[in-house]
C-alpha cells in the first residue's frame, strides 16, 4: 500500500477529533463514531462499496445522535470519490443522498427552520458533487493511463515484428545463399562421380543430404520470423504439408473447438510442428497421430507415432524448446515411449482466466 494511503486514515481521524474537541459536544459516543469511520477509511481502495456503506452509516449516526457537523462525513466524502473511481456511481449517489437527507433531518431535529435546514443540505450536496466529480476525473485518468500502456505494448509488438522481418531478410540473404551453393556443389560432385563410374563418397552424399535438410529447416525458421500468427486453425495445413513430404499423419479434434489465448494457440501449434519434425527425423515411415482435445480449463496436445520409439533417447533442442514453452504457460509436458510402443509427446496447457490475461 502506498504511503498516502497509510497516512490518510490517521490524518482524517486527527482532523475530525480536533474539530469535535473545538466544538466540545462530541462526548464518548461522538469520538467513537469518528474514530471508527477514520479506521474504516484505511480500506477505501480495496473495498470501496463496503467502506462507503460503513462510513455513511457512521456519519449518519454521528449527525443524528451527536451534532449535524459536516466534518463527521469526511470519510464518506473521500470514499464517494473512490467508489466513483472504481465504477460504483449508483452506490456513491445513494450514499450522498442519504447523508444530505440525514443532515437536513438533523437540522430540523435541532430546532432549525426549514429554510436553514435545506440550505445546510445543499451545502452538503455541493461537497458530495465535488467528490463525485473528482472520482470521475480520477477514473478518466486511469483509463488514459491504461490506453497509453496498451499503445506502448502495441508499438513494442510492431517494433518486434519489424525486427523479425529484418532478421528474416538477413538470414535469407546470407545463409540461404551459402547453403544453396554448398548443395549445388555437392550435387555436381555426386553427378560427376557417377558419370565417371566412380563410387560416390559417403561424406559427399551426407553433405548433399544435410544441406537439403538445412534448407528445409531454414525455410521453416524464416516462416516463423515472418509470421507469428500460428494458430490451431492452421493445423490441417501443417498436416497436409507433412503428408506431402511422405509422412502418414492423422488429425483428430475432441471437445468443443474454440479460439484460445494467442500464447496457448501458438504453443500448441509449435508443439505439433516440432513433434512431427521429430517423427520425420527419427521414425520416418511410421504412422503419426495428432490429437487436440479441448477441455473446460485446459487443452491437451498429443502427438504419437508407432515407430521404434527412439526420438526421446536424448533430449534435444526441440524437446527442450517444447518444455520451455509449456512451463511458461504453467502447463505439463511428457515425452517418452508410448504404452503400445512408438513415441508420444503430450502437453496439457491451461486456458484459465490467469492465462487469458497474460
Amino acid at each position: 500500500m502506498r504511503k498516502p494511503d497509510l497516512m490518510l486514515a490517521p490524518v482524517v481521524g486527527a482532523v475530525m477529533v480536533a474539530n469535535a474537541a473545538l466544538n466540545g459536544r462530541a462526548g464518548p459516543l461522538g469520538y467513537g463514531l469518528l474514530v471508527a469511520a477514520a479506521v474504516a477509511l484505511h480500506w477505501h481502495r480495496r473495498a470501496p462499496r463496503l467502506v462507503l456503506a460503513v462510513t455513511t452509516a457512521l456519519a449518519l449516526a454521528s449527525i443524528l445522535l451527536v451534532e449535524p457537523d459536516l466534518a463527521a462525513g469526511l470519510p464518506a466524502l473521500i470514499t464517494v470519490s473512490s467508489a466513483v473511481r472504481h465504477g460504483h456511481r449508483p452506490a456513491a449517489l445513494a450514499a450522498a443522498l442519504t447523508l444530505v437527507g440525514g443532515m437536513v433531518a438533523a437540522y430540523l431535529l435541532a430546532g432549525q427552520d426549514a429554510l436553514t435546514a435545506v440550505k445546510g443540505g445543499f451545502l452538503v450536496m455541493g461537497w458530495f458533487v465535488a467528490a463525485m466529480a473528482m472520482g470521475v476525473a480520477l477514473l478518466q485518468a486511469d483509463q488514459r493511463a491504461a490506453e497509453a500502456e496498451r499503445t506502448r505494448e502495441e508499438a513494442a509488438l510492431r517494433r518486434a515484428g519489424e525486427e523479425r522481418l529484418r532478421i528474416a531478410r538477413e538470414l535469407h540473404d546470407s545463409l540461404t545463399h551459402t547453403i544453396s551453393i554448398i548443395k549445388v556443389q555437392a550435387g555436381v560432385a555426386v553427378h560427376l562421380a557417377r558419370k565417371r563410374g566412380e563410387e560416390v563418397p559417403a561424406a559427399l552424399s551426407a553433405i548433399q543430404e544435410a544441406s537439403g535438410e538445412a534448407m528445409r529447416e531454414l525455410r521453416e525458421t524464416l516462416e516463423v520470423l515472418r509470421d507469428d500468427s500460428m494458430a490451431l486453425a492452421r493445423l490441417p495445413e501443417l498436416v497436409e504439408r507433412t503428408r506431402a513430404a511422405g509422412q502418414e499423419v492423422t488429425l483428430r479434434l475432441a471437445g468443443r473447438s474454440r479460439t484460445l489465448p494467442a500464447a496457448v494457440e501458438q504453443t500448441a501449434y509449435r508443439i505439433v510442428q516440432e513433434a512431427l519434425t521429430n517423427v520425420a527425423k527419427h521414425a520416418r515411415g511410421s504412422r503419426a497421430a495428432v490429437l487436440i482435445e479441448y477441455g473446460e480449463h485446459e487443452v491437451v496436445v498429443e502427438v504419437s507415432d508407432d515407430g521404434p520409439g527412439q526420438a526421446g533417447g536424448v533430449p534435444g533442442v526441440g524437446l527442450t524448446g517444447m518444455r520451455e514453452r509449456v512451463d511458461a504457460l504453467g502447463g505439463r509436458l511428457s515425452a517418452g515411449p508410448g504404452e503400445r510402443g512408438g513415441f508420444t509427446v503430450r502437453a496439457e496447457l491451461p486456458v484459465a482466466e490467469r492465462v487469458l490475461s497474460a
